[in-house]
């Protein structure tokens, strides 16, 4: 119940949102973002640089990962962070945070271009997690051991969202050959191994000579996540601490962010817009349901 009151708390959020920052930007102090590598990819590097040609403002961009980005904005050492999963209010450090989503991302299995496999099934995908999936030839490919990598600890933005939409179980454990600290490392890792297999952003993924398979023969395109036919997605957020102690000068980048204007730089970097597809937090309900549903739950 607490994954499905997380999803449903984002269909009112946007209408706060429009409350809580409506101010004009102008020029000021630098303003510092740190984050999620996947957010900075999918719309931050972009946006950033538009604000600063618009307004003068120089918009500092750091990496370090959603959980860093999250608990950083919490605690006011930076004045934006950027994340790709949902804040968990049971930790402390992550309590005081405000979350403003502002576009979607696909989560998709990646694999070296050398391999022969295009696509994979949505249970080919938790058999391959678990563990009862182990060669390539069982998904079409050649005689050869799978390597499944997988990023450290399961607070990452695609470790959590994984274990949520394909399991419907947060502490679900995998079966994997190597463990990787940022999606960085675990994109190099398979660029690098025609054997290895992982799960990544879609707006990290397309940018790297990476084959992106297709999830029960839909590809992860921008009109395919725009209209929930594919069926791994997440929201993209922009973090500040609460509102009542958020800046000026924060909230005008948000509102930046927001606009009509803002949304146009997201599109344009191949990104969609979370006002642009609202219906897509039903349809995460529906998915949810479907990875409870199957009966894959155990720690294997």
């Amino acid at each position: 119940m607490k994954i499905i009151s997380g999803l449903l708390k984002l269909i009112f959020i946007n209408i706060l949102i429009y409350f809580s920052f409506n101010a004009q930007a102008t020029e000021g102090d630098d303003l510092l973002w740190s984050g999620c590598g996947i957010t900075k990819k999918a719309f931050m590097a972009e946006l950033g640089k538009a604000y600063t040609a618009k307004t003068g403002v120089n918009v500092v961009i750091k990496g370090g990962g959603a959980t860093k980005g999250i608990r950083n904005a919490a605690n006011g050492s930076i004045d934006i962070g950027g994340a790709c999963r949902a804040t968990i209010q049971n930790i402390k450090d992550e309590s005081a945070a405000y979350q403003i989503p502002v576009a979607w991302d696909a989560l998709v299995v990646i694999v070296n271009k050398a391999n022969p496999v295009n696509s994979i099934s949505f249970k080919q995908l938790q058999q391959l997690y678990i563990g009862q999936i182990k060669n390539w030839k069982e998904l079409g490919g050649n005689d050869s051991p799978i390597e499944l990598y997988e990023r450290k600890g399961k607070l990452s933005g695609v470790g959590r969202t994984l274990r949520e939409l394909v399991f419907a179980n947060y502490e679900q454990d995998f079966v994997v050959a190597h463990t990787v600290n940022s999606s960085g490392p675990l994109e190099e890792g398979i660029l690098n191994n025609v054997n290895g297999i992982g799960t990544t952003g879609v707006s990290s993924a397309k940018r790297r000579d990476l084959k992106i398979l297709k999830l029960d023969d839909k590809e992860p395109s921008y009109e395919n996540i725009k209209n929930g036919e594919y069926l791994l997605y997440r929201p993209l957020y922009l973090v500040t601490s609460v509102p009542r102690k958020t800046s000026d000068k924060v909230k005008k980048f948000i509102s930046f962010a927001l606009s009509s204007e803002g949304k146009a730089i997201i599109r344009k970097a191949g990104t969609v817009p979370y006002s642009d597809a609202m219906s897509l937090v039903m349809k995460q309900l529906q998915q949810y349901k479907k990875a409870r549903d199957s009966g894959i739950f155990s720690n294997n």
